[in-house]
């Protein structure tokens, strides 16, 4: 009888989940045992923010039954993180002494919040991140109807924290070095578009400003701005977790570099989620893409070579779907600009934008805002890199139908439907 395959995941998030499920869909019996940081099961981050505004309890914000790790026959070391790895002797340390080894190991580490030094803050005594479902319970603790809250960071994280705040405070202020909101996914035209809607429900901004420094509870801007709070938030961004691998002489970039297989420079050793670098297939290149599907798809993928399948992630693209108080956005691809060689083309109206951008005969990249209708159809030209001059562009341009696909197109991209 062949030895069994030991399996070891750090991390317990979706990525984690997705490698889980990929190990049990090629090998039923080898042993996994996860390790989490965290004390929680695997729970969807994106929903902290619906948590904090009452929408959702800590409960339903669990990605995967109750009985997940039972039936799949996963020992999960909760509140235990992992402190080296020796990939010659195929164990990872962990933080209580133990040394466990491992036949194949998935680093699932996610990413951390990125906070810059700044003046003063150690003596700012409510502050916290907003990254976790703790974090999120830290928070909690602080909120009255009269709070005045500083977000530092007008991104993701900071926009759906105050989303979350809104109807719990008196006041909310988001500040940002950028000149405009969601700046790592929104070109200008369309971050002016959702900012103000933001500002019809309530937010205030100082953008393309910075705090120095803090005097007790008062931000001192570069600007000379000053902004006066009961509670300060952190959200400048994230940084992926990458030590383990970085430290135990694996390629690094921004991520832990991966292959379409997922598997890092070290042997046994693969990566997924948010601390992983692999291909954006929108562009050619190596990227983090911290997206929540694309964790399940590099996990799943990652999980089943672990166990001895033959599995391939070659469409992976940046992509964020988001909503605030009732106006959603849809982005997906790469931007190309005139001058890189692209070309750009809209559709606007009535608080609406839609705009496609192409190069070399191929749809790269879009941005909808106020109507995401069937933008899977678009997300889909792009994974495909299918030849817009076999589709009515013209058609699409104005909306993601069926209709600019012929019938033999329609049968390649959609499963036969007409």
């Amino acid at each position: 009888m062949s030895k069994q395959k030991r399996y070891v995941i750090v991390g317990n998030g979706v990525a984690a989940a997705g490698c889980i499920e990929g190990i049990r869909s090629v090998d039923p019996d080898g042993p996994i045992t996860v390790v989490s940081a965290e004390p929680y099961p695997v729970y969807c981050r994106p929903l902290i923010s619906y948590c904090l505004e009452g929408k959702a309890s800590p409960e339903r914000m669990n990605y995967r039954p109750a009985d997940f790790y039972e039936t799949n026959g996963c020992a999960v070391r909760y509140g235990e993180k992992a402190l080296s790895l020796d990939p010659a002797g195929h164990t990872v340390s962990l933080d209580g002494g133990e040394v466990l080894p491992y036949d194949a190991l998935c680093v699932c580490t996610g990413s951390s919040p990125f906070v810059p030094p700044m003046e003063g803050l150690d003596g700012v005594e409510k502050k916290c991140t907003f990254l976790t479902l703790d974090d999120m319970k830290t928070l909690e603790t602080f909120l009255t109807p009269d709070a005045k809250v500083l977000i530092i960071g007008a991104g993701l994280i900071g926009l759906k924290c105050a989303e979350g705040l809104r109807d719990r405070v008196a006041d909310i202020a988001v500040c940002d070095l950028a000149d405009r909101v969601l700046s790592s996914i929104l070109d200008a035209d369309c971050a002016k578009i959702m900012q103000e809607h933001l500002e019809r429900n309530g937010l205030r901004f100082l953008l393309g400003d910075s705090v120095e420094r803090f005097d007790g509870n008062v931000a001192h801007f570069r600007s000379g701005k000053t902004e006066a709070f009961d509670v300060l938030v952190l959200a400048v961004g994230v940084r992926a977790n990458l030590a383990l691998v970085k430290d135990a002489g694996g390629e690094t970039g921004r991520g832990v570099a991966v292959d379409t297989r997922m598997r890092t420079t070290l042997p046994d050793v693969y990566a997924a989620g948010d601390c992983a670098e692999g291909l954006d297939s929108s562009c050619g290149t190596r990227r983090v893409l911290a997206i929540l599907p694309n964790a399940y798809a590099q996990g799943r993928t990652a999980g089943k070579n672990m166990a001895g399948g033959s599995d391939e992630l070659t469409d992976a693209i940046p992509m964020n779907a988001i909503g605030f108080f009732g106006l959603h956005a849809l982005t997906a691809g790469s931007y190309y600009t005139p001058e890189q060689g692209g070309e750009v083309y809209e559709e606007r109206g009535d608080g609406k934008i839609r705009r496609l951008f192409t190069k070399d005969g191929l749809l790269t990249g879009f941005i909808l805002i106020g109507d995401v209708e069937r933008a899977g159809i678009y997300t889909s030209l792009i994974r495909k890199k299918q030849p817009l001059a076999e589709l009515d562009f013209e058609l699409l341009k104005k909306s993601p139908t069926f209709l600019a696909f012929g019938k033999e197109k329609r049968g390649h991209f959609f499963g036969g439907v007409v």
